[in-house]
């Protein structure tokens, strides 16, 4: 089983500008020292600036289903496409949507060719979310995103119960598993409950050597 890491740098300084292209050359370093999927989500205006010079998988923080036309402020795929991004997260937890336009975003991210990941943040939005037949669904609830305490270990059932939920309704989705992952035991309890893969965020955006880090959070797999 391949395993898929999104790093997403959200709004962190650590993360933007110049620091996100720090950050995708250690994404792509240790993916090819360890031969796993990584992928980075920099903020919107660094998807053109990090794609450009680091050869590494780039997604977007968000994507809205609008076409073209007058929809000012809208973030519009065939823009983040052209920059450079291969995917979305659609519906984060910091960014949430309606159904209606989370199924219209998935639906713009597919006919472009390019990757979903819909976050969820229990079983039941997971279930809804795999039913729109995205590439991804990550779940995690709110409640421990930045928290340090991974879902791993504080609500295992919330994985296993998405990662059932998703089989039953469409095993072509993969599932991964976020909120509070940051260490090599927080990825591999996740894959030991069924996921393929951790979104995470500042444990390692925010971390004194984010290279080190990622290294830490592959060394168990």
């Amino acid at each position: 089983m391949s395993v898929f890491i999104l790093l997403n740098c959200k709004t962190y300084d650590e993360g933007t500008g110049a620091n996100a292209v720090k950050l995708a050359e250690a994404c792509r370093d240790v993916a090819e020292s360890a031969g796993v999927d990584i992928a980075i989500a920099p903020q919107i205006p660094d998807i053109f600036r990090v794609a450009s010079v680091v050869d590494v998988p780039v997604y977007s923080q968000h994507i809205d289903g609008a076409g073209p036309g007058s929809h000012t402020g809208k973030v519009y795929v065939k823009a983040v496409l052209e920059a450079g991004a291969v995917g979305s997260l659609i519906n984060h937890s910091e960014r949430r949507m309606t159904l209606a336009d989370i199924e219209t975003a998935a639906g713009a991210l597919r006919a472009n060719g390019m990757a979903s990941v819909i976050c969820t943040n229990n079983i039941a939005t997971t279930a809804a979310a795999a039913a729109l037949g995205p590439d991804f669904v990550a779940i995690e609830p709110p409640e421990l995103i930045g928290s340090g305490i991974p879902v791993s270990k504080a609500d295992p059932g919330v994985v296993t119960g998405s990662v059932d939920a998703v089989k039953k309704i469409n095993p072509n989705v993969k599932v991964l598993c976020g909120a509070g992952i940051s260490k090599g035991e927080d990825l591999k309890a996740a894959l030991e409950l069924g996921a393929e893969g951790v979104l995470l965020a500042s444990g390692i955006v925010k971390a004194k050597d984010p290279k080190d880090a990622l290294y830490d959070l592959v060394s168990l797999i």
